[in-house]
């Protein structure tokens, strides 16, 4: 499981002109969900992701956690980031899981966040969607289970 995350001071999703998600300051959260993922695989990520230390400090030094600046956390599924491009000019999605499963996988994942954390929005899985953002600094890191 991958989850492409970048600090933000605000961002928001929307899907058909309607807004679905939005946050103000925190995280925004790309995931994507590979063939072999399972719901100990998005246990071991959403924790990384809620503790990983990306907001500064005092000092300015990257000490604080989405959860440490009370932060929001705005979660959107994208498979494209589980795709191969190691070869030719089109990316392969063999190494995604099946979307089916994938969507269980994403609920299980938003419900847990939300069940762990107070400020948790989403996207709406498999969607036509739109992601607005301002990146802070600009930060992003790709996190793995």
């Amino acid at each position: 499981m991958l989850a492409l995350i970048q600090r933000v001071k605000e961002a928001r999703v929307e899907v058909a002109t309607e807004v679905v998600g939005a946050i103000e300051q925190g995280l925004l959260v790309f995931l994507g969900i590979e063939r072999e993922d399972t719901h100990a695989d998005a246990d071991r990520l959403l924790k990384r992701v809620l503790a990983y230390r990306v907001f500064a400090d005092g000092e300015d030094k990257m000490n604080l956690s989405v959860q440490d600046v009370n932060g929001g956390v705005l979660v959107v599924s994208q498979f494209t980031l589980a795709a191969t491009t190691d070869k030719g000019l089109r990316p392969g999605f063999s190494s995604a899981k099946a979307p089916e499963e994938a969507k269980v996988l994403y609920q299980y994942f938003l419900d847990s966040a939300r069940a762990n954390y107070h400020k948790v929005a989403a996207g709406e899985f498999g969607a036509d969607m739109q992601v607005s953002l301002i990146n802070d600094g600009p930060v992003t890191f790709l996190l793995r289970s």
